[in-house]
């Protein structure tokens, strides 16, 4: 089959591999049919993590199921499924509370698996024409009929939809909140979306990427500029002073200042900053326990120089950690289906596999309009840019 590898830092190619094939009998076999690039991937491809040579990449999928192991019950071949970033079994304490992006049995040693990520178990990832799906009847998404229609839709299912709201749920956003929420890219979009969602009286982004901005705006969102290092005077004047009830993190720890600096700690302290005394901030930007490549020498060793002291005096509470997809996917599911919401509309590439390389040099780079990208196997020439 024909796979994207990682070969090191800025070297992806898609090359021929050998076939996903069903290896226990409660695996399930998928033909991708959409598989996205996602802001994490980047830190990978970027050489920021211990991401071995010669893996396929990829975790947000999207596929045909054409085979089922012996014990698989509820999926059938030829259902159309989307596939949740983080592998879960299913039956261990974590998948039982509906925490399954900290699987206690499918990563040993760690909590949390995922397809083609480092550190989270040995499983290819999906930008490839073939899947191996662990633990099929528990991880499989079986979707609707209209789901051809609404591919780029319902591929969302698979992480930035889900890692969005997860987003304002550890934020604990209710109706009638001001929330803001600093990034806005594919992830940062969705959480404004979900804030929406749930209600939120202003929702407020804040990056110095103008494109993105604009595309904040189109949800309703007050775009907030910090290309001069003034959003956080903006979000309080906004707020009359008080700050947001919520706040969200949608970046991670490879934020830049105005300068295109790496500052690890700027939007968790601007957060501090932004968010209302007793408010409470949601983490879904990714940080890492280690980063020796990092030009911060805290950010090496996975810390920050966090403001604590204001955090504690004002008396907030934090919710971190990635997405349990899962807890989210199947109602998000039935918001696309009846056309309540449509998250393709974040989508600015649809390309085919073989263009994978040119894809992650551009989306790393940040070039305008290179917002998200999806990519298809067997696709023979680009669906859509815009």
């Amino acid at each position: 089959m024909r796979a994207l590898v990682y070969n090191g830092p800025r070297d992806v190619q898609v090359v021929d591999m050998p076939d996903a094939q069903i290896e226990r009998a409660t695996d399930v076999l998928v033909k991708i049919t959409s598989t996205n690039i996602c802001g994490s991937d980047l830190h990978m491809y970027e050489g920021r993590t211990d991401m071995e040579p010669g893996r396929i990449l990829g975790h947000e999928n999207l596929g045909e199921v054409i085979e089922v192991g012996a014990a698989v019950d509820r999926v059938k071949v030829g259902d159309r499924v989307c596939l949740p970033f983080n592998i879960g079994c299913g039956f261990c304490a974590n998948c039982e509370k509906g925490l399954s992006g900290f699987c206690l049995t499918c990563n040993p040693g760690m909590a949390g698996a995922a397809y083609g990520f480092a550190g989270m178990g040995p499983y290819s990832g999906g930008q490839a024409e073939y899947l191996r799906v662990p633990y099929g009847d528990f991880n499989c998404l079986v979707l609707p009929r209209d789901s051809q229609e609404k591919e780029s839709d319902y591929v969302m299912l698979s992480d930035i939809f889900p890692t969005g709201y997860h987003a304002t749920e550890l934020a604990g956003v209710q109706p009638g909140d001001n929330v803001v929420i600093y990034g806005a890219g594919p992830v940062g979009l969705m959480a404004a979306c979900s804030a929406t969602l749930r209600g939120a009286a202003m929702v407020m982004v804040v990056d110095t990427h103008k494109d993105r901005l604009t595309l904040a705006e189109k949800l309703g969102a007050i775009a907030i500029d910090d290309t001069e290092g003034n959003g956080v005077e903006q979000v309080m004047e906004l707020t009359g002073g008080q700050g947001a009830d919520r706040g969200c993190e949608c970046v991670g720890y490879q934020c830049c200042n105005m300068h295109h600096e790496e500052v690890p700690n700027l939007t968790m302290n601007n957060l501090v900053a932004t968010v209302k005394a007793t408010g409470r901030i949601g983490v879904v930007g990714v940080f890492v326990p280690e980063d020796p490549n990092s030009p911060d020498k805290l950010q090496r060793r996975g810390q920050l120089a966090f403001d604590f002291g204001a955090f504690w005096n004002k008396g907030q509470s934090m919710g971190t950690g990635q997405a349990n997809v899962k807890a989210y996917n199947r109602f998000l599911s039935r918001l696309i289906e009846k056309d309540k919401v449509k998250p393709s509309w974040i989508v600015s590439h649809e390309l085919p596999l073989e263009q994978a390389p040119e894809a992650y040099q551009n989306f790393d780079q940040r070039k305008n309009g290179w917002t998200k990208v999806v990519l298809k196997p067997g696709m023979d020439k680009p669906k859509r840019s815009k």
